[in-house]
């Protein structure tokens, strides 16, 4: 009998899981307590922007056209308890107002509302991001209140997710790695990703603490390598050299590699700040604290940048922002995506105001979003439209609508040709021969 696969949490990874799941042939039922959210997933529509993600809702939500009909959405945890084989628990785990440490209040909320609706065999399977050692105790949590008993078991599986290729990576994902205390949860979560594996998707089982930390190692790992070569920017601007050319040799070593050797204003979103915040928070009350104290600085670099992001615009326009304009390109915190969370192109633009810019912001997608955090910045339909006037524009999200801009046309509108790039993403020359002054972090001026 097929198994069925229910989602608690249709936030991004949930409503992303959801859809993946009912591509991959199985029936599934998506659970979330805000009943607006539900009625949105219904009509097979997403509330956030991730490409692909709404064209796969609408090919599977029941109820819609030409649909398999094989996802649909409920606020009933009596429903998801009932209908499920195999529960992916995908909620948030924010970081905690003032500390560095996870709020795990959304986790334990939804194991405490789902255990007590297991009155039959079934494996729950963590995927949201938590702290080292939840598992083990959540596991105990489900033991306790699941009328099942121990025929409920707990699995954590953490999700590997890039906004921007949420769809590609759940459908077809570099690795799955499984945390399990028994081969009952391997041989189902083995058949719940049978297609991949087929496809030669690397699946790795490991206990509960060891599938906790990859995601959180992952994430650390790749945060140091964004803060390293930003710290070779701040070397290279100190001594003259290119950063650019210095991160094209280093990444032709195999060892080190190509990728995320970008230098800018740092990272941001959703996950790796809350992430390596939270993982030292975990490491100090585990004793470990020293291990970690080199993600401390790998954050602190992470953050400078954008201050120094804010003082090459302020040298730009003359040493003073009051009655100065300033066009933002760019508010989300990466391309592909609406999220702005910790976004250092609007954390950037935030801090050119408050010192008394004329901030105006265009980017294709984040608009709606920016607006909500900060409702004072003014905000353009167009690039050309928030450029007009501008004594600086600053280029801080590496869209593609940016690297295809037409610079000329762009050099007609602005008051002054002050480009900054933020995210080393744009061709100098192209823009020099335009007669911009072009500036990048960690690059020469000329």
């Amino acid at each position: 009998m097929a198994l069925k696969i229910t989602v608690i949490g249709t936030g991004y990874l949930g409503a992303t899981h959801a859809a993946a799941m009912a591509e991959l042939g199985f029936e599934v039922l998506g659970l979330d307590v805000d009943p607006a959210k539900i009625e949105t997933l219904s009509r097979g529509e997403v509330p956030m922007y991730e490409p692909g993600l709404e064209d796969l809702l609408r090919k599977h939500v029941a109820g819609l056209e030409g649909s398999t009909g094989r996802l649909r959405f409920t606020t009933s945890w009596e429903e998801v308890g009932a209908f499920g084989d195999v529960h992916f628990v995908c909620v948030n785990t924010p970081q905690k107002h003032g500390e560095y440490a996870c709020d795990m209040s959304y986790v334990e909320s939804a194991f405490a509302s789902l255990a007590p609706r297991l009155d039959r065999p079934a494996l729950v399977v963590g995927k949201s991001t938590v702290p080292v050692g939840s598992a083990a105790r959540l596991a105990r949590v489900l033991t306790d209140l699941a009328p099942a008993g121990a025929d409920v078991e707990l699995a954590w599986n953490p999700e590997f997710l890039r906004e921007g290729f949420a769809v590609q990576d759940t459908l077809h994902p570099d690795r799955i790695v499984v945390g399990v205390a028994g081969e009952r949860a391997e041989k189902l979560l083995r058949e719940v990703y049978a297609t991949p594996i087929g496809e030669g998707s690397p699946f790795v089982v490991a206990d509960y603490a060891t599938a906790e930390l990859v995601k959180t190692a992952a994430n650390s790992f790749l945060a140091t390598k964004i803060s390293f070569i930003n710290a070779m920017a701040e070397v290279c601007e100190a001594a003259g050299g290119d950063v650019a050319k210095l991160a094209e040799a280093i990444g032709h070593d195999e060892r080190i590699g190509k990728k995320f050797l970008r230098a800018g204003i740092g990272f941001g979103g959703g996950c790796l700040p809350k992430d390596i915040r939270a993982f030292m928070a975990r490491a100090g009350e585990l004793g470990a604290d020293q291990a970690l104290t080199f993600l401390r600085e790998v954050d602190s670099i992470n953050m400078r940048r954008r201050g120094h992001m804010v003082e090459l615009a302020r040298e730009a326009v003359g040493g003073g922002f009051l009655g100065r304009r300033v066009a933002v390109l760019g508010a989300t915190f990466k391309p592909d995506s609406d999220d702005v969370r910790d976004s250092p192109a609007l954390n950037v633009a935030g801090q050119i105001h408050l010192q008394g810019g004329q901030v105006t912001i265009y980017d294709p997608k984040g608009m709606e979003n920016a607006r909500r955090v900060f409702p004072t910045l003014a905000y353009a339909p167009s690039a050309l439209e928030a450029c007009r006037g501008a004594d600086v524009v600053l280029h801080l999200t590496e869209w593609r609508e940016f690297r295809d801009l037409d610079v000329a046309a762009l050099g007609e509108v602005v008051a002054e040709r002050h480009i900054l790039d933020g995210r080393n993403a744009l061709d100098p020359e192209v823009w020099r021969a335009a007669g911009w002054t072009y500036r990048a972090m960690g690059r020469p001026t000329a």
